[in-house]
């Protein structure tokens, strides 16, 4: 079972992904701020991370520059309501970039084509 952390700091977002991919198979750990995901991502040893961009304290982009120094080979999505951030150069490290939407087919399609299931 591949394991995905999510990072972002909306409960109800933290929520219905966890519900989705876990019905989809998947083994869920949560965190609500950089910082906390940044210490999951170093003892849960996730296969693939969702993180949100805009979040309190540590933002996503700094969150996503410390994971790939510490393991560049797990895949990172960045996953934001923002588009404009797509150009941000910080951001081009991330694996993937796709727009929060209530439709997560894209997520997941991102997801399976990362982990190449």
């Amino acid at each position: 079972m591949k394991k995905l952390l999510l990072i972002d700091d909306e409960e109800a977002i933290r929520m219905i992904y966890r519900e989705e991919f876990e019905s989809d198979g998947y083994q869920v750990v949560t965190a609500a701020d950089g910082q906390s995901g940044l210490d999951l991502f170093r003892v849960a040893q996730p296969d693939l991370v969702i993180l949100d961009i805009q979040m309190p304290g540590i933002n996503g982009v700094e969150v996503l520059r410390q994971m790939k120094m510490l393991n560049a080979e797990v895949p990172v999505i960045l996953c934001s309501a923002y588009q404009e951030f797509k150009r941000d150069l910080g951001t081009w490290a991330s694996d993937d970039y796709v727009v929060k939407s209530g439709n997560l087919d894209e997520l997941k399609a991102t997801v399976r084509r990362l982990l190449k299931l």
